[in-house]
C-alpha cells in the first residue's frame, strides 16, 4: 500500500501525550508547511495558523475547557482560523467594496480552506509517528478564546489541534457503512438498518469513553438548540450581517 495512503488508513485519535516530550522546531516546521501546502480555493489560503506555545495561555484554555487537558500537556497546541482579514486588507489597497457579510460563500469557503490545512498537519503530524487530537469544542469559548489570543475582525477560530507523543495507543476507530457516505452520479438514500448496524460495530468496539450508542449520542446532541455564542460572534467579526 502507498505510505500516504496507510498513514490515512491508520488515523487515529490520540488524548494522553507524554508531559516530557517536547516537539522539535524541525517536527514542527515540517508540520506547518505540510499544512499551508494544502488545497485551497483560487490559492487564497484563507486561514490563519495560531502556535501556541505559551503554558500561561494553554493553562486558561483548559479552566474553560477542562475536558480537554491535553491542551496543556501536549507539546504544543496549535489553533486553526478562518481568515477573511487579509482579503479585507486587500480590499482597502484597491478601494474596492468588501460586502462578505451579505452570504455564506465566504464565510463556508473560509471554513473550508481553514479545514484543509488543519487535516494536512494531522497527516503530517502521524506520518512523523506522532499524534493528535482535533478540539472543535473551542468554539465554547469563542469569544474569550478570541480575545486572549487578540484576533482581530474577519478572524474566525474553528478548531484545534493538540500534538505531541502519545502514551496509550488507541485503535484504528471503524467508519459508518460504505453505503451510507459514498454515493455515486448522485445521493442514494440508504436503509436505517445500516445505522443500527454500525451502532453494533461501536458497541463491539467498545471504546470506553462513549457511554451511548452512536445515532442516540447525535439524535441527543442535535436535538439541542446550536451553540448561540458561535452565531453572535460570526456576526460581531463581521462575517454576516445581524
Amino acid at each position: 500500500m502507498n505510505e500516504a495512503i496507510e498513514v490515512m488508513n491508520n488515523h487515529r485519535t490520540y488524548r494522553d501525550f507524554d508531559e516530557n516530550y517536547q516537539l522539535s522546531d524541525e517536527e514542527l516546521q515540517q508540520i506547518l508547511t505540510a499544512s499551508r501546502q494544502a488545497p485551497t480555493w483560487m490559492n487564497g489560503q484563507m486561514y490563519s495558523i495560531i502556535v501556541i506555545k505559551d503554558q500561561d495561555i494553554r493553562k486558561k484554555f483548559v479552566e474553560m475547557n477542562p475536558g480537554n487537558p491535553h491542551m496543556l500537556k501536549s507539546s504544543v497546541f496549535i489553533l486553526f482560523a478562518a481568515d477573511l482579514k487579509r482579503t479585507q486588507k486587500v480590499a482597502e489597497h484597491y478601494q474596492v467594496d468588501y460586502p462578505i457579510a451579505e452570504g455564506l460563500d465566504p464565510l463556508i469557503t473560509a471554513v473550508t480552506d481553514t479545514a484543509l490545512a488543519m487535516e494536512n498537519a494531522v497527516i503530517a503530524t502521524e506520518a512523523l509517528g506522532l499524534g493528535s487530537v482535533v478540539v472543535g469544542s473551542i468554539r465554547k469559548d469563542i469569544k474569550e478564546i478570541s480575545e486572549i489570543l487578540n484576533l482581530p475582525d474577519y478572524v474566525l477560530p474553528i478548531a484545534g489541534l493538540s500534538i505531541g507523543k502519545p502514551t496509550v495507543e488507541m485503535r484504528t476507530k471503524p467508519r459508518l457503512p460504505e453505503k451510507t457516505v459514498i454515493h455515486y452520479d448522485g445521493y442514494q438514500d440508504y436503509d436505517y438498518q445500516e445505522i443500527e448496524e454500525y451502532d453494533k460495530t461501536m458497541e463491539i468496539f467498545a471504546e470506553a469513553r462513549e457511554t451511548k450508542l452512536w445515532s442516540k449520542k447525535f439524535a441527543d446532541y442535535f436535538s439541542n438548540k446550536p451553540n448561540a455564542a458561535v452565531d453572535a460572534f460570526v456576526k460581531e467579526q463581521k462575517f454576516l450581517k445581524d
